[in-house]
């Protein structure tokens, strides 16, 4: 996946003259930050160099996260179409790039964000965005904050931030801020797990509809040291390999999501949670099922069709 062209010449744009190595320690900074899931206090993103490292090393990876976590809650509900979006944690305004780029529909926005760094570099990214009405206010996620209620309501990488009693009140706060769909967006690693499973089961108790990417409400079947997560390859821009470098022209972002919907969705049988396994005419898949229960399932050419559409499938896709 790669961003819109238009948000690729703005960030561009944005980190015109600045220099490389300046970059390259913000950015070793920054990772080891979001790697170590660093709460105390202080913003990741608290000045001007930090901001710009986001955007050059981070920004396509948490796009990527967004995009497709708002991707399969469309393709579930195509009656689904937003005017309004409310975005907290907001970073560089990421969520309103992905969501605008979902649905087309979306009108205003109401971005907020505690760090005024990156709330500075975020509105001038936004007004490029083809969003008509788009307001910035500072906002800290684990504190109280005013907000109007939305169509679609959106949280990505936040709650690693967050103490779980934050992150849980948080959610309820959200919901209720939610009149369509709320998406929430977490680092794919076992801790982002347990945090999205505790939301999950907080979100099922004030009776929200689970639209993706599970096919059921029930308590989540896996067992640790398993866990749930997706992922989406991001294309490398040339200043990304720099300031990370790598020659590799692309990483694999690891995420995992919750969608929850005021109505809901169509239902479906199963999801893909992780790569396909196989050889010469057999192939081996995981499956969450709409009955609760995680299956392996081996399927030949003697399954004919399924077989043929299970050839297709990807790592997160519907079968």
């Amino acid at each position: 996946m790669e961003l819109p062209a238009t948000l690729r010449a703005a960030v561009d744009r944005a980190l015109e003259g600045v220099a490389l190595a300046e970059l390259q320690r913000a950015a070793d900074i920054l990772s080891s930050r979001y790697r170590a899931e660093t709460r105390d206090g202080r913003l990741h993103l608290s000045d001007e160099l930090f901001a710009n490292a986001y955007l050059a090393t981070r920004l396509p990876a948490t796009f990527a996260a967004v995009r497709a976590s708002l991707q399969s809650a469309a393709e579930l509900m195509p009656y689904f179409e937003p005017k309004s979006l409310l975005d907290l944690g907001a970073g560089p305004g990421t969520a309103l790039w992905a969501a605008s780029d979902c649905w087309p529909t979306i009108a205003s926005a109401t971005m907020l964000e505690a760090s005024q760094s990156i709330r500075k570099v975020g509105m001038e990214l936004s007004d490029r965005s083809g969003v008509e009405h788009v307001e910035w206010r500072a906002a800290d996620a684990s504190k109280s904050f005013q907000a109007e209620k939305a169509d679609l309501v959106t949280l990505a990488y936040v709650l690693d931030e967050l103490s779980p009693a934050e992150g849980l009140a948080l959610a309820e706060r959200l919901w209720a801020a939610t009149t369509g769909l709320l998406v929430i967006v977490e680092p794919g690693t076992p801790a982002g797990w347990r945090r999205m499973m505790a939301v999950r089961s907080r979100l099922v108790e004030l009776g929200a509809h689970l639209a993706a990417p599970c096919p059921h409400s029930q308590a989540c079947p896996i067992i640790e040291p398993d866990w749930c997560h997706f992922s989406r390859r991001v294309a490398r821009s040339r200043l990304h390999r720099l300031t990370k470098r790598g020659d590799v022209p692309w990483e694999d972002e690891k995420y995992i999501f919750v969608a929850a919907s005021r109505t809901p969705a169509e239902a479906f049988r199963s999801r893909v949670l992780a790569p396909a396994r196989g050889g010469s005419g057999k192939i081996q898949l995981k499956l969450c099922q709409e009955n609760g229960s995680i299956d392996e399932k081996l399927l030949t050419k003697r399954d004919g069709e399924l077989f043929k559409t299970a050839r297709r499938v990807d790592w997160g896709d519907i079968l």
